[in-house]
């Protein structure tokens, strides 16, 4: 495997690849590339599915291995045949956890012909990371099947229905998107949003499809994690030059990332002190990932203005998709 190319070196040589926009009637494939489900989430997110206009096919191995939803070949050959099959037109993620970087050495060497939407979140950030160092694939950070898109649209743990179909549905080459969080440092800023789980996007150092940050505007979010960790992956990207070239940040709410000791730094006062002193502007608490708020969608590669006043808006600056 070779290093991985700053985007200033693939310029030229790599072009940002927009998928189809889906439509009313379009087939869509669940894909399993990390952990199981429980098969009522399953079912109630194939159901909201089947709501938004689409139909959807969960043919996924439930052949479960341990924390694997199946095993590395079953995930492998199944996300393949949904990408390579013409008549499905976006792939849906089923949920998170862990597992999607067992896959990603084989879609390196092997990477899909076409682009199609590809919507996921949380550890489905390798993959999008991946597709979007190796081909330029713009993909989609929302609503997974078990994990948003199974409680339904502006439903507590559900997902944001208006900004989900202007990502995917390309109905405008303009649009906005409020980040409902809290400014942190304020200003205006302009660049390609990239990003996604903060210990995923961590994990790409030192592989081949280490992501570049350069120009961009940085979505940082995830769950679960105690301050002091978060510290440790902040620290850990700012020390590998990741914020260098960075427009803008917009983070996450970070949930269960309560201090272990009262009185000890929050998630919030953690990021605080690493990022605010980068001057730039950066919102706190944005609806997106990990949230129990209704889950925006925010297109991963395309251009966007960002300001961090009030709640924090994203303008994209052109559709995330093509006719």
């Amino acid at each position: 495997m070779t290093a991985s190319m700053t985007r200033a070196e693939r310029k030229g040589t790599l072009s940002v690849v927009k998928p189809r926009g889906l439509s009313k009637g379009a087939r869509v494939g669940v894909f399993a590339p990390a952990s199981p489900a429980e098969e009522s989430r399953v079912t109630r997110g194939v159901t909201e599915l089947k709501s938004l206009g689409f139909a959807p096919e969960d043919s996924f191995s439930r052949e479960s291995q341990a924390y694997f939803s199946a095993s590395v070949d079953s995930r492998l050959n199944h996300f393949s045949s949904l990408l390579n099959d013409p008549n499905i037109a976006g792939l849906v993620a089923l949920r998170g956890g862990y597992g999607s970087n067992y896959l990603l050495e084989q879609i390196w060497k092997n990477p899909p012909a076409h682009s199609k939407c590809l919507i996921g979140y949380s550890d489905v950030t390798s993959l999008q990371i991946l597709l979007w160092q190796k081909s330029g694939w713009v993909t989609f950070y929302g609503p997974m099947a078990a994990a948003g898109l199974d409680a339904g649209a502006s439903a507590p743990n559900g997902y944001d229905r208006p900004s989900f179909e202007a990502a995917l549905f390309g109905a405008s080459s303009q649009w906005n998107v409020n980040l409902n969080g809290g400014t942190m440092e304020r200003g205006n800023a302009e660049g390609i949003v990239l990003g996604g789980c903060l210990t995923l996007i961590e994990t790409t150092l030192g592989t081949p499809w280490e992501l570049d940050t350069a120009d961009s505007i940085l979505l940082l979010e995830d769950r679960g994690m105690k301050p002091w960790q978060i510290d440790r992956a902040l620290m850990h990207l700012t020390q590998a030059g990741k914020f260098r070239g960075v427009k803008g940040i917009i983070l996450g709410e970070f949930p269960d990332c309560e201090p272990p000791v009262a009185g000890s730094p929050t998630a919030k006062d953690v990021c605080e002190r690493i990022l605010k002193p980068l001057s730039i502007p950066i919102v706190y608490g944005a609806a997106v990932g990990h949230t129990a708020r209704p889950m925006l969608t925010v297109p991963l590669g395309i251009r966007a203005k960002f300001t961090s006043e009030e709640t924090g808006t994203v303008e994209f600056l052109e559709s995330a998709v093509i006719p």
